[in-house]
């Protein structure tokens, strides 16, 4: 990605109006204060600094720049934070130079979103008028309110084969064009009509509010009773939950999601107050909705219902979730009910005794599994859930209350699930040329340990601070100081970046580093004699560095020398390591 790109978009929005979309922000001694989105919180952690762009936790350590911030809250990649943000800001994204074809999918993606919005105006007319009559009745006798209809968007496609597909082409699109959007269908004859005849309509939407899929309830007689968008370009079913665009705000807030089955449980949750809740989309719950929901919460609250298929699809679900290291409840509905009926004749008091009882997801699977499975099905599920983690770490948390969750000895499970003991406290040499693992996380600076590293942290955090002493630094040679290669990496960063300009040139670690030496430089800001005890003391240990390089340089040459047998050589080194330690002495 061309960095210019990701610059300009800098240059022309302020990361406290975005982060002010989701969180109050209030100024404080020249910054903005307020109360992390990312972690369960009420007192303001989180500083953003408007002149510098980049926000810090105090609690979670959450930091990073404008797309970091954008792309977490909202769940996206690189590529998505910077195509919406450039897109707010009227900067027009060139091709990325490997992919020639980048420009005709964008056009194409748009040319779908913008027939997703015709049709959901097409649908949203039609239950205003008097063929939506019916619609309206089902709705109200449902106990949906006006709020809750226009808060979701709902619609009503009519008893009508070329409805949709005449609206359509009256905005200037084919009927091949509908096919490819997933909103006609197509038979084996070539016959394209209308995919939603008189249904109930569902906009379904991406986590930014975009609509891109629909989903249809049958109002009259008729089969499927529920009919969804088929997958398309800018739509997959697996990737997608119903409702959370709407609940994102709440879950960063509550740490919580309550998910379920079905458009009408989701919008009776969030008319009872339940406004962190989203629902699955006709398919079974998917890891890459797991990822999504945990970028939001840190908890998912399970609704299903009380039979046999609601238990087979919660153990499988809490599975999915407590893989990916999120904690999460099962609450089962009473025999006979769903979320939408029990709201509606019990209201929140029936549903909070239903959440009040709910298990912890971990140990519903334990329960369930010791009652309905074989002990050789539980001893498979149990280790295919060790090896399956999403963080080996999470092993050493999952592994005890599994153990005591089946009645089984800890050190027995541990040595039939194949998982070793914890770590014992020696070094052990690594095989000779071991293939360095790809991918693997790197440890965030501030958790390195041993003294070179604690050393570099220290120095580098004086020309991150004072960036107006980086070329006198780098004249007398800072780096030969710097004992680790991630100091090194970022010194060379540093040395030739602007220094505006340097946060998109900063992996991970390194971001969260370089913010916080720059927030800490609030609290406790050096000048006068003290900035320039300091600047001595680096100075110092600059000149410490050289000689300690020009005595490995003169060891290493002599050694040389020795070996050839070069004697004038080895008087010669000889010489310059007696002068050193003579230098040395006087100091």
């Amino acid at each position: 990605m061309d960095r210019s790109a990701v610059e300009a978009v800098k240059a022309r929005i302020s990361i406290v109006d975005v982060i002010r979309r989701y969180v109050d922000l209030k100024p404080v001694s020249g910054r903005f204060m307020c109360a992390c989105p990312f972690h369960q919180e009420t007192k303001p952690s989180m500083s953003v600094n408007d002149d510098e762009g980049f926000f810090y936790c105090f609690g979670c350590q959450a930091s990073g720049d404008v797309f970091d911030f954008y792309s977490r809250i909202n769940g996206l990649d690189f590529r998505e934070t910077l195509e919406q943000l450039a897109a707010e800001v009227g900067i027009e994204l060139g091709n990325v130079p490997h992919d020639p074809h980048a420009a005709e999918r964008k056009a194409r993606k748009q040319m779908l979103l913008d027939m997703h919005n015709e049709s959901n105006a097409y649908f949203q007319r039609n239950l205003g008028m008097a063929a939506g009559d019916i619609a309206k009745q089902y709705l109200l006798k449902r106990g949906m309110t006006q709020e809750v209809i226009e808060k979701f968007g709902l619609g009503y496609s009519p008893e009508d084969w070329h409805g949709l597909d005449n609206h359509l082409k009256s905005k200037g699109r084919t009927s091949e064009q509908g096919v490819e959007a997933g909103l006609l269908s197509q038979n084996d004859k070539g016959n394209i009509y209308d995919r939603f005849r008189a249904r109930l309509i569902f906009p379904i939407q991406d986590i930014t509010g975009r609509v891109i899929a629909f989903g249809g309830r049958i109002i009259t007689d008729g089969e499927p009773k529920y009919l969804n968008s088929s997958d398309t370009p800018i739509y997959k079913k697996g990737d997608h939950l119903y409702g959370l665009s709407l609940a994102r705000s709440t879950m960063t807030r509550t740490k919580r999601a309550i998910l379920t089955e079905g458009y009408m449980d989701v919008i009776s949750l969030h008319q009872f107050g339940y406004t962190d809740s989203c629902g699955v989309l006709g398919t079974a719950l998917t890891p890459d909705q797991v990822k999504r929901l945990a970028g939001f919460c840190s908890r998912v609250d399970l609704v299903f219902d009380g039979d046999g298929a609601g238990h087979k699809a919660a153990l499988k679900s809490s599975r999915m979730i407590l893989l990916q290291g999120v904690a999460c409840r099962v609450v089962l509905m009473p025999d006979g009910e769903d979320v939408d009926s029990l709201l509606q004749e019990k209201g929140t008091e029936g549903f909070e005794a239903c959440m009040k009882t709910a298990p912890d997801g971990l140990q519903f699977c334990m329960d369930t599994l010791i009652a309905d499975f074989a002990p050789r099905d539980i001893m498979a599920w149990a280790k295919s859930f060790l090896s399956d983690l999403s963080d080996p770490s999470l092993r050493a948390f999952y592994l005890p209350r599994i153990a005591g969750g089946l009645g089984l000895s800890e050190a027995d499970f541990r040595r039939d699930a194949g998982v070793s003991g914890p770590p014992r406290k020696t070094y052990q040499q690594p095989p000779p040329q071991q293939a360095p693992q790809a991918q693997q996380p790197l440890m965030p600076i501030s958790m390195q340990t041993g003294k070179e590293n604690l050393d570099d942290r220290y120095f580098l955090k004086f020309p991150i601070q004072y960036p107006d002493y980086i070329p006198a630094l780098a004249e007398r040679s800072f780096g030969h100081i710097l004992g680790t290669e991630w100091a090194r990496a970022l010194w060379d960063k540093l040395i030739n970046t602007q220094h505006g300009q340097i946060m998109s040139l900063l992996n991970e670690q390194e971001k969260s580093y370089y913010i916080k030496c720059r927030e800490e430089l609030r609290e406790e800001i050096l000048s006068g004699q003290q900035l320039l005890e300091e600047w001595e003391h680096i100075c110092d240990k600059i000149t410490d560095g050289q000689k300690k390089h020009s005595v490995r340089q003169l060891k290493e040459a002599l050694k040389q020398a020795q070996l050839s047998g070069d004697r004038q050589q080895v008087d010669e080194c000889f010489r310059a390591l007696e002068s050193l330690r003579r230098d040395d002495e006087q100091h």
